[in-house]
């Protein structure tokens, strides 16, 4: 796992955490230089997606453990904030809930934390690793799925094609990426249970509730954590930072408030 940071070094400390299957830099490359003006950014690149490492992503507690390592040995065991994306938010609810480190704000980025058991789970992992792989390794859709895109509305489909771009399914930029990486990300985030009504003290959980999604989104933020704050936008999935980075950005500013960081 490896970190990289940009930004102003005497900032507070916003890290970023990606989303499912995605690369660092094309999670968060485009809004890097408005977040690099006012934050110490940390961009974490899980195990088996940094195209600079042999690594094999296994767990998200894994991933969550080191993360607090690197907190710990680098800030002191805080920092101002932390956004994540879609799988990086699920990981964000864990750092709050497991207190290892002190944040003053974690951001979920319309993430939907499902949970699921079983040979259910493990079927999914094992579908969506294959499916995945075999696309980041061409480097384009299957022509059933490319046909179902194209029938889609203009804006709705200008929306997923940035999706795709984002995960390194529109050329072959994250063609290194192992299916073990991908099944093992998928699989471990179903089964890794996320507790309920957490709460910690100096902690602020947001909610980026991309109300398109559904309600039973909005009623799991609230069944996870004990007094969420809600960012309610009518949009997508994570839609907010793909299409509208600028207002993105000023969400992001507007709820952490870029209060100086305090230990």
């Amino acid at each position: 796992m490896k970190f990289h940071e940009s930004g102003l070094w005497d900032a507070p400390v916003l890290m970023l955490l990606p989303g499912t299957c995605c690369h660092w830099q094309r999670n968060f490359g485009h809004v890097l230089p408005l977040l690099n003006q006012r934050f110490h950014v940390v961009c974490a690149s899980y195990d088996g997606f940094d195209e600079t490492e042999s690594t094999v992503f296994t767990t998200v507690t894994d991933q969550v453990e080191k993360i607090e390592a690197f907190v710990r040995d680098n800030f002191g065991g805080y920092i101002h904030a932390v956004y994540g994306c879609s799988l990086g938010g699920s990981l964000a609810g864990m750092l709050v809930e497991r207190g290892s480190i002190r944040i003053a704000h974690a951001i979920l980025g319309s993430s939907d934390l499902d949970q699921e058991e079983g040979l259910s789970a493990r079927f999914k992992a094992w579908l969506i690793g294959k499916v995945l792989h075999g696309i980041m390794r061409k480097g384009q859709l299957p022509s059933w799925m490319q046909k179902r895109l194209d029938a889609k509305p203009t804006e709705q489909k200008a929306y997923m094609e940035k999706m795709l771009t984002m995960m390194g399914l529109r050329d072959r930029f994250m063609a290194f990426v192992k299916r073990e990486s991908i099944r093992n990300q998928f699989y471990s985030d179903l089964i890794t249970p996320l507790g309920t009504d957490i709460h910690a003290e100096g902690t602020t959980v947001h909610c980026f509730y991309a109300k398109k999604m559904g309600d039973m989104y909005l009623e799991r933020y609230h069944q996870h954590f004990a007094r969420p704050h809600i960012v309610e936008h009518d949009l997508l999935h994570e839609e907010l930072l793909l299409c509208q980075p600028e207002k993105w950005v000023h969400e992001v500013c507007r709820a952490v408030k870029e209060s100086k960081q305090s230990a």
